[in-house]
Formats: structure tokens, sequence, C-alpha cells
């Protein structure tokens, strides 16, 4: 390369970092703000779909690699590593600037993806798993938080609707193509789920490419410890935590591994609250910011919404392809007056709050909503409910959904220090996470252990009314309280034999409805303390010039 052409490169990059700069004031053009947050789209969207499609086809994976019973470690992997590091990500970047560290988080996502499609039993796809969700934990976190930079609190919620409109967007599409790939034995000379992952190296490759080009944040790098003690302590904590909420079911409750868990994990968050109180200001995750009553409030409403909401996000499609029989590339579909509900709340919340100012109405009105929708749904979903009848209930979920995803995190980096916007945002979508996991692995027990019973019920109540189902209980053919670790079996039966097991299925469901529509009104009742403040008209980065 001649000297010329080297002057020549390094001039574009210039020239493109001073077009992406924002002006002397710390302002940035709405044609600014759009390039950048098309970047962060490609990057959150690879994020958001990675979990939808893992999610259908793991079931294939799991046979393919000869350890079924060993699924749950991926999944428990990847969200252990992606919820420890969300924190991380926010704290690191608030010193050393977002750009650098986004870019790593999808240079890792892409190189654990790598691993997890070349993986060659379930122990080292849990593994790679796990690679990989250090990566994913700073995709959503630090996009949220970038934007908090690049655009005031009075505008910022409308921005923020586009990424809801990735999220949903991947939740449709997740589903279908993960169920076309895995129902693929073979795809130019590899198994068909391989391409699960290896589909996201072009578009993270696709990702870096544009938030390396356009991504370019004026940071002023400030002296600071690095909370390690504080990180240490949180991985103690958080990890047991998980497992447990993960394995719990399997494991028994009061079992000696949940035990230990129990203790290692309370250890962990003693430890954890002695390193945040020794570092103070410079702690990975500030104590003083629970003086903040906006922040209190949000995490704490983050918690139980995030367990309302992956109520309905799992049941749902749970009671699609169990009691109706859906692919789950069909339930997907099904799911899509749920997606659009989500959409429609998310934009236009984002519209209002940037012309009104005013943002508590909508955590508030999301709750009441979720938890109308979702007593309504305990009411309705039965053996032979029309999927038809279900649409206005899931369009309501969705829209309640839609009107809590913004709030919170607004609510949050309007009241913080502009020097703390990075480790706020990610600290509520830390507290929304676990509280996802908690509540799935609650709304999970409460069903399985509800289930043989309500089936054995059913199977009785309909033997004593079909002498049909009464022959194959007596022949063999069925067995009450049986084993449901593989439901697949239901699909295989007569329409007689199968409406017990599905009646069984959607009662069990019922009770679920109604207890995360619990957490959901326990949600409304925490966001009533959420403090209605004026938004400020400048964005992370003027604040800090300022």
């Amino acid at each position: 390369m001649t000297q010329t052409s080297r002057t020549s490169a390094a001039e574009r990059r210039n020239a493109r970092a001073a077009a992406a700069a924002p002006a002397e004031d710390g302002a940035f053009t709405h044609r600014q703000i759009l390039t950048i947050i098309a970047g962060l789209m490609v990057a959150m969207f690879l994020a958001a779909l990675d979990q939808t499609v893992v999610a259908t086809a793991i079931r294939t994976i799991a046979d393919d690699l000869q350890g079924y019973d060993l699924q749950a470690w991926a999944t428990t992997a990847f969200l252990i590593t992606s919820t420890i590091s969300t924190p991380l990500y926010g704290k690191l970047s608030d010193i050393y600037g977002r750009r650098p560290f986004y870019l790593f988080a999808i240079a890792v996502f892409i190189g654990g993806s790598v691993l997890c499609g070349i993986a060659d039993s379930m122990y080292q796809l849990a593994a790679f798993r796990a690679v990989q969700g250090i990566g994913a934990g700073g995709l959503m976190s630090l996009a949220l938080a970038i934007i908090g930079d690049i655009v005031p609190p009075r505008q910022r919620s409308r921005y923020q609707g586009y990424f809801m409109a990735v999220f949903g967007t991947s939740s449709v599409l997740g589903p279908v193509i993960g169920g076309f790939f895995a129902g693929q034995s073979a795809l130019l000379g590899l198994d068909g789920w391989r391409w699960i992952f290896f589909i996201n190296v072009p578009l993270g490759a696709l990702a870096f490419a544009a938030v390396f080009r356009v991504l370019h944040l004026p940071h002023e790098r400030r002296e600071h410890r690095i909370d390690w003690p504080g990180a240490l302590a949180l991985i103690t904590f958080i990890v047991p935590l998980l497992i447990i909420a993960e394995q719990g079911r399997i494991w028994g409750w009061t079992s000696t591994r949940a035990l230990i868990c129990y203790a290692i994990g309370t250890a962990g968050f003693v430890l954890f609250l002695l390193a945040e109180r020794a570092y103070g200001h410079e702690a990975l995750l500030p104590l003083r910011l629970f003086g903040n009553r906006s922040f209190t409030v949000a995490t704490a409403g983050s918690v139980v919404v995030g367990a309302a909401m992956f109520g309905g996000l799992l049941l749902l499609p749970q009671y699609l392809q169990i009691v109706h029989g859906s692919s789950a590339t069909v339930a997907g579909l099904q799911m899509i007056p749920l997606v659009l509900g989500i959409m429609l709340g998310a934009m236009s919340s984002g519209i209002a709050i940037s012309k009104t100012g005013r943002y508590k109405l909508f955590p508030l009105a999301g709750t009441a909503l979720m938890t109308a929708a979702l007593v309504s749904l305990s009411v309705v979903v039965g053996a032979q409910t029309s999927i038809w009848a279900l649409v206005p209930f899931m369009i309501a979920l969705g829209v309640g959904l839609g009107f809590n995803f913004q709030p919170a995190v607004l609510a949050v980096q309007n009241a913080v220090a502009p020097t703390q916007i990075g480790v706020a945002t990610s600290s509520v979508t830390f507290f929304r996470q676990m509280g996802a996991t908690v509540g799935t692995a609650a709304f999970l027990s409460v069903l399985f252990a509800r289930l043989p019973a309500e089936i054995d019920q059913s199977l009785t109540a309909a033997a004593a009314s079909d002498p049909r189902v009464a022959q194959a209980l007596q022949g063999g053919r069925l067995q009450a309280g049986g084993d449901l670790s593989d439901t697949s079996f239901i699909q295989d039966l007569p329409a007689f034999l199968a409406l017990p097991f599905q009646t069984g299925f959607a009662n069990s469901i019922d009770l679920v409805f109604l207890i995360a529509a619990c957490a959901a009104a326990l949600g409304f009742l925490v966001f009533l303390l959420l403090p209605q403040l004026a938004l400020s008209n400048k964005s992370g980065i003027q604040a800090r010039q300022a």
C-alpha cells in the first residue's frame, strides 16, 4: 500500500468520524441519531433472534448430541454469563466509553456462535453458550445506554420504540427460522441445527461493521478503581441463584444440592454488599443509587414485571403446542397478535411521552392491562378453546408489555447523574432478567407440580363418561400420572384419548396465568410510587459537557 493510499484511507476514516460526531454543544442531528440507531438495531436483532431460534430447536439439538437430559444446562450457562456480564458492561462503559465494549460484545458473541456450531456434545455446547452469553450481556444494555447518551430524555422513548420493533420481528422470525433449520437433516454438508449458530456470523459481521462505522461518541476517561471484589461477589451470589432457579424443579427445592446453592448465594450476597459499601461511588452497583427513589422503584418494578412478562411469553406457546398441537414454528406465527400488541404499545407510548413529557401513566396502564389480560386468559383457555378467542387478550397483554418496556429505563436515565447512565441502565436490565428467571422457575414448578393431579382427574372423569377411555386405561394404553417429560405422544393419540391430557394441561395453566396476573398487579402497586419528574431536554453527552 502506498503512502498516498494510506493517507487517503486515514482521511476517509477521519471524515466519517467527523460526520458522526455531535455539534459543539453535544447535540446530534436526527439523521445522525437514526444512523447510529440503525447500527444498534442490527446488533440487538442478532441477540434477540438467537434466543428465540435456539429455544425452538434445543430439543432437536439435544437429541442429536445425545444429551436430552442435559439440555437445561445449555440454557442455564447462557443465562448465567449474560446476566452477570450486564452490570459489568454498564460500569466499565461509564469509565472507558461505550464503543469499545459494544464492539467487544459483538465480537465475543460471534466467536461463541462459531464454537456452538462446532460443538460435539451437550457439555461443549453448554460451555460455548456461556461464551456466547458474555457477548449477549452487552448487546441490549449498552444499546439502551448509548441511546441515553445521544438522545434527550424528552425524545428518548420515541427512538426506543424502534428497538421494540426489532424485538417483535425477532419473536416472529425466530421460531420460523429455528424450525426450518432444526427440520433439515443436513444443509451444505452440516447438520441443519448448526446453521442456527452459523447464521449469526454474517449478521454479527454486519452489526460489527455498522457500529464500527457509525458509532463515534465523545468520551472523557475518568480515573477510577474497578470493583473486581464486587464483581466476584456478584458471581458468587448470582450463579447459585440462577442454577437453583433452573434446576430446583428437577433436584427438589429442599435437596442437598439446593441447600448448598442457597448457602453459597447468601454468602455471596453479604460479600457483595460489603464490597459495594467499601468502594462507594466507584462500586459496580453503587448502593447510593438506591437512595434515588426513581431508581429504587424502577428496579423493583422491573423485577415483578419481568416475572409477569415471562409468564405470558412462556405459557402461551406451551398452551398452543401442547393443547392445540401446534408445532414450534406454527406457535410462533400464532403469537403474532401478542407481538403486534407489544409493538403498538411501545411505539404509541414513545410518541405520547415525547409529546407530553409524562411517563408514569404508562407502566400503570401497562401493568393494569397485563393483569386484566392474564386473568382473562386464565378464564378463557381450555382444551377446546378457539385460538381466535385468545387474540383480543393476546393483543391486550402485548400492549401492556409494550407500555412497560421503556418508562422504567427512561425514568432511571432521567433521574441519575449523566456519568452513571450506563450502570443505571444495565441495573434495570439486570433486575428485569433476574425477575424473569425466578418467575419462569416458579411458574414451571407450579405447572409441573399440578399437572399429574389434573391429568389424573381429567382421565378419571373421561373414563366415567366414555367407555373407550376406560378401556384404554384398563388395557395399559394410557398411564394416568405417568412420565410427562416428553409430551409429544399427546399429538399421536386419537382425539378422544388426547382430550383428557389437553384438559389437564389447560386446567394447570389456568392457575399459572393467575399467579402471573398477581405479579403484574404487584407491579402496578410498585409503580404507583414512581415519581413523575420533568424530562430533561439534554442528552447524556450534553449533560456531561454542561
